[in-house]
């Protein structure tokens, strides 16, 4: 989908009275057409000028499709034409692009297309799992019930990577800002004592001594390390975007880290498990919603393991039974889907084991803060802490001497 642009227009109604507005589309043509079709003769039409602080403010989020589902199951749920409805989230709706996007499917669907097909042109905000659970309301007549479905995996979905992103993004940033500080104290600090150091006849301690040596490194090589650091940062960001190998290379080495691995992992499982229980729900014959989950795990590793289990399912094996030849998954997700095909309850079995992987994520995100925070203010402590003591030993024993 092409980025839309904020244009501010003056022109004239079907009466002949002067109106002004804003409207949000991908070009002037395209602004001023749409204009034309409500009935309105723009006399002018200008890109809206923007602040600098507005850029990358306005993109469709994850959460944004979330909010978006949740409005149109309750207004679909309230009989709402679905064309009113999408005319009436893209009136109140705040994001310029979300707007555009809700009326580029407002206007297709009032073109005589389904809202799935409406939906499927814009693949990078309404993935192939979405859309098919939408076709598959629309052709049974659940629509109201499919959008529910969808909103409540969305919202918890979105839930459950918000409380990840919190788990991994606190240590990381107290880490650069460690970082950081330890730099400035080298560069700045450190070498202020250096030159008061230089004109004592005395030998320093051996702390002292390296903290100063440390502090000329840091010096002489401060620019090699900022590049370096810069270039493994990007190439961390940028190759697994780039490559799908990288992508999962990375994804494997997160899952055997010792703290964080364990945290991704019954992610990936409450993903599997919610997927899956949503598809098999929605009356999707279960190879093909193997398939989907494969698509929604984000991970590599456990999308391998969904198209080995589909493939085993494929071939007469029970679902519970290919769960266990895959060796990834633990032995309660195993026993509840067991117990879930026996008794003709799998997505109910499927929802338990989501909610209980999503339970123990939280948790254990709830430990880790706990315990980081202490231990990295300990660490922090320790940094400076023995900096300034490296810095003002000397002048403790000179005062010892004197």
């Amino acid at each position: 989908m092409n980025a839309s642009i904020n244009f501010i227009w003056q022109g004239t109604d079907r009466q002949g009275k002067p109106v002004q507005g804003e409207i949000a589309e991908g070009s002037l043509a395209l602004a001023k057409a749409r204009l034309r079709r409500q009935g309105i003769r723009p006399s002018r039409v200008r890109r809206k000028p923007r602040s600098l602080f507005d850029v990358g403010r306005e993109r469709i989020t994850a959460a944004d499709i979330a909010i978006f589902t949740r409005q149109l199951a309750t207004m679909t749920r309230s009989a709402i034409p679905l064309v009113q409805a999408l005319n009436i989230m893209a009136e109140s709706v705040e994001n310029a692009r979300l707007r555009a996007l809700t009326l580029k499917v407002r206007d297709d669907v009032a073109g005589g297309h389904g809202l799935a097909d409406s939906m499927s042109r814009h693949p990078r905000h309404f993935d192939s799992l979405y859309c098919s659970l939408i076709a598959a309301g629309e052709s049974s007549g659940t629509l109201d019930t499919m959008l529910d479905r969808l909103a409540d995996y969305r919202e918890k979905s979105e839930k459950l990577k918000s409380r990840i992103r919190k788990a991994l993004t606190y240590p990381i940033a107290v880490v650069c800002v460690a970082l950081v500080v330890t730099v400035v104290l080298l560069t700045r600090v450190v070498p202020t004592f250096a030159d008061t150091f230089a004109g004592l006849d005395a030998e320093l301690p051996w702390f002292t001594e390296f903290v100063l040596r440390l502090s000329d490194l840091a010096i002489a090589r401060w620019h090699q390390a900022a590049s370096a650091t810069l270039a493994a940062v990007a190439a961390s960001v940028w190759l697994p975007r780039r490559f799908p190998r990288a992508a999962g290379l990375r994804q494997r080495m997160l899952l055997r880290l010792p703290v964080i691995g364990p945290l991704l992992r019954n992610a990936a499982i409450a993903r599997f498990s919610r997927t899956l229980a949503t598809l098999f729900r929605a009356g999707a014959p279960l190879t093909d919603a193997l398939e989907s989950v494969a698509d929604a795990t984000g991970n590599v590793v456990y999308a391998e393991a969904a198209r080995a289990i589909r493939e085993d399912v494929r071939n007469g094996q029970s679902l519970a039974g290919a769960i266990r030849t895959a060796k990834l998954f633990p032995p309660l997700l195993e026993q509840l889907v067991g117990i879930g095909e026996e008794s003709g309850a799998l997505d109910g079995m499927l929802d338990k084991c989501a909610s209980f992987f999503e339970e123990d994520v939280e948790s254990r995100v709830d430990r880790l803060t706990a315990l980081l925070e202490p231990f990295i203010m300990a660490a922090l402590g320790l940094l400076v802490g023995g900096l300034m003591i490296a810095m003002y030993l000397p002048i403790f024993q000179l005062g010892s001497v004197l």
